[in-house]
């Protein structure tokens, strides 16, 4: 009998040695903090990157940026970890450690949720009445105030379930995260640690 609690606060990962060991917590904690980069990461971009959609972008580049985003979105997972393996894992690696590591992977992480949270909280900034944009306006206020402080908030609701949908995404990615963070089963000691989800 190994235990509930052994599994799920050791902190050893041998299945093969005798006897075996099945701690789970370093990958606990590898997800949480890969996933907590993501949404450091991918959170505001998706955001302001929607902002920019609705209020800032010409036409022409819209609808090349809109195109792009859904390319994004219909990507499956291993290409992703292909792009972070050949492309994030050397430009890491050529600041600090060996390139496999918990940055890495909330970068990768971070990037495979824009799609997700930037369509969601443009639908989500598009549904709010254009009479609150036009009365904070004419009450004085500057067109990036009238965004940021009366467009937001009324979106603050559908822009709060893109973030979670994005989060939810986030923790789900498995074989991505595995090829960029080191497939390590240990609890990693800083962002340039390798770990395993």
């Amino acid at each position: 009998n190994y235990g509930f609690a052994r599994f799920l606060l050791g902190s050893d990962w041998s299945p093969t040695n005798i006897p075996a060991s099945y701690g789970i917590l370093p990958m606990i904690v590898g997800s949480l903090l890969i996933t907590l980069g993501a949404i450091v990461i991918g959170v505001p971009t998706g955001i302001l990157t929607s902002v920019f959609m609705v209020y800032y972008c010409p036409k022409p580049v819209y609808g090349f940026l809109k195109s792009a985003i859904n390319l994004m979105a219909a990507i499956p997972s291993i290409v992703y970890g292909f792009f972070g393996l050949q492309l994030l894992v050397p430009w890491i690696r050529s600041f600090l450690g060996n390139g496999m590591s918990v940055l890495t992977a909330s970068l990768l992480l971070g990037i495979m949720i824009l799609p997700t949270i930037i369509s969601l909280s443009e639908s989500a900034i598009r549904t709010v009445p254009k009479t609150y944009y036009s009365g904070s306006l004419a009450l004085g206020a500057s067109h990036e105030r009238s965004i940021f402080s009366v467009i937001l908030p009324a979106a603050r609701s559908g822009i709060l379930s893109a973030v979670i949908l994005g989060i939810g995404r986030a923790v789900g990615e498995t074989m991505a995260v595995i090829l960029v963070a080191g497939n390590q089963p240990i609890i990693p000691s800083g962002l340039f640690s390798g770990t395993r989800t």
